[in-house]
Order: structure tokens, then C-alpha cells, then sequence
């Protein structure tokens, strides 16, 4: 198909400047004060709990979930969006029909983050934190799964589910690690050269980074009213690395039609 390449450019422009904000934000973020107060308070063995937890999350969604995840929006509908979208792009060759593809992730951005803030909130009132991991993990795959439909990537194969898992994994980290990590991300999207850790070993790494980033909200979702707070970290947490995601993906589609 032929695009026009000044809107792609221009496009690729835009990626670029979201890219750099999400980073100078993420790198100036500090330590809340708050959790200075709580840290003595946790049990030691939290973390390891949250991190197995999350692994086995992955694991099982990886395996036997992704058909689960599916039946919880139309593909079909949304794949034909896409195509509709593509079509629209090369016939009209304009910035609207460019940019209908970040609109069209968006939508279903919107509806996932509400729900699990509701999700959230509810257990968190309840006082269940552990639980609430693998409705967590469910929802933030299907999120960039439906990104990732929007962009006309797949999310089956297991160098896709590397992909998301290193997304996930990066959108949680700061500093010059995260500049590092971004910048590795950006190679794998332009060369299309597959790279990091086999699966298993990034479902670890990317684990890890998300026990180690909720284990303070974990701990406060647990008790049962006060969690209200812990719980509502789900959908902020969701919001970061959807953010995130939605630039990745928008940068290959954009890389797919600038070639």
C-alpha cells in the first residue's frame, strides 16, 4: 500500500517528543514519603510471594489463558477496525486517517482502565491484595493486547509475548536503566531483530519489576478499607504502562509504513 510518507514522518515526529516527555517524567519521579513511614511494616516475605505470584500469572495466561482473555472483547470487530483504518490511511493519505489507529487503541484503553480501577477499589475495600494478581495481570494483557490489535500486531507468538513482557518490564524502570531499556526496545522495533531473554527468563525480569513497583500498594490493599487506596494503585499502574505500550506499538506501525 502506498502511504503518503509525510504524515508517517510526522507522525514519527510526534512518537518521538511522547517518547521523550514519558521519559523526562518517569526519570524525575521521587520516592513518595509515605512509604519511607511503611517499610518497616512489611513482611519480609511479601515480595517473594508477590513475585511468584505474578510469575505464575504470566505463566498461566501464556499457556492456557489467552482464548479466556479474548472471549472479554471482540478481535474479530477490532481487527476489521484495523483494516478499515489501513485502508482509510491509504486512500484518504492525510493526518486524520494516520492517526485513526492511536484513536482506535485509545477507546479500549479508556474502558480497561475504569474497569480496573472499579476492580481494584472493590478488593482493596475488602481488604484482598495477593488475590487481586491475577485479575490484574488478565487485565493489563488484554489492554496491550488490544493495543497491539490497533497497531496490526499480533500478540500469539512467543517472540510477541518477549515483546510485551520487555514493554512491561521497561515502563516500570527509572533513570538511566530506563533510558537503556527504551533505547534497546527502539533497536528491536527498527532492525525487527528479535532481542533479550528467552520467554521464561523475561516472565522472571518482568515479575520482578512488578512486585518490586506494587509491593507497598499490595501491602495496603490488604487491609480491608484503608486498601481502598492500594487497590486504585491497579488502573494507575495500568495508565503507566499502557502509556507506554501504546508509544511502542505506534512507533512499528509508523516504522512498517515509513520503509
Amino acid at each position: 500500500m502506498l502511504f503518503s510518507k509525510d504524515h508517517w514522518k510526522n507522525e514519527w515526529t510526534a512518537i518521538e517528543r511522547k517518547e521523550q516527555r514519558f521519559l523526562d517524567r518517569m526519570s524525575k519521579e521521587k520516592p513518595s514519603a509515605w512509604k519511607e513511614k511503611i517499610a518497616d511494616k512489611i513482611p519480609e516475605k511479601l515480595e517473594g510471594t508477590l513475585k511468584a505470584a505474578f510469575r505464575k500469572a504470566f505463566e498461566l495466561v501464556f499457556e492456557k489463558g489467552t482464548g479466556l482473555i479474548e472471549k472479554t472483547y471482540d478481535k474479530e470487530k477490532q481487527v476489521q477496525t484495523f483494516q478499515i483504518n489501513e485502508y482509510a490511511a491509504c486512500v484518504r493519505k492525510d493526518r486524520k486517517s494516520v492517526r485513526a489507529f492511536a484513536r482506535q487503541a485509545g477507546s479500549g484503553r479508556a474502558r480497561n482502565l475504569l474497569l480496573s480501577g472499579i476492580e481494584g477499589a472493590g478488593l482493596g475495600i475488602l481488604g484482598i491484595g495477593i488475590p487481586d494478581i491475577p485479575l490484574f495481570t488478565a487485565m493489563l494483557l488484554k489492554s496491550i493486547y488490544e493495543i497491539a490489535i490497533s497497531y496490526g500486531c499480533s500478540y500469539e507468538t512467543e517472540e510477541e509475548q518477549c515483546f510485551i513482557l520487555s514493554v512491561i518490564e521497561t515502563a516500570l524502570t527509572r533513570g538511566e536503566e530506563l533510558v537503556q531499556a527504551n533505547r534497546e526496545l527502539n533497536e528491536w522495533i527498527d532492525s525487527g531483530i528479535v532481542r533479550g531473554p528467552d520467554r521464561q527468563e523475561q516472565i522472571i525480569r518482568t515479575s520482578d519489576a512488578l512486585a518490586e513497583a506494587l509491593l507497598y500498594m499490595k501491602f495496603v490493599q490488604g487491609i480491608p478499607i484503608v486498601g481502598l487506596a492500594g487497590g486504585m494503585a491497579d488502573a494507575v499502574y495500568l495508565k503507566r504502562i499502557t502509556d507506554y505500550a501504546d508509544l511502542k506499538y505506534r512507533r512499528r506501525c509508523s516504522r512498517r509504513y515509513l520503509v
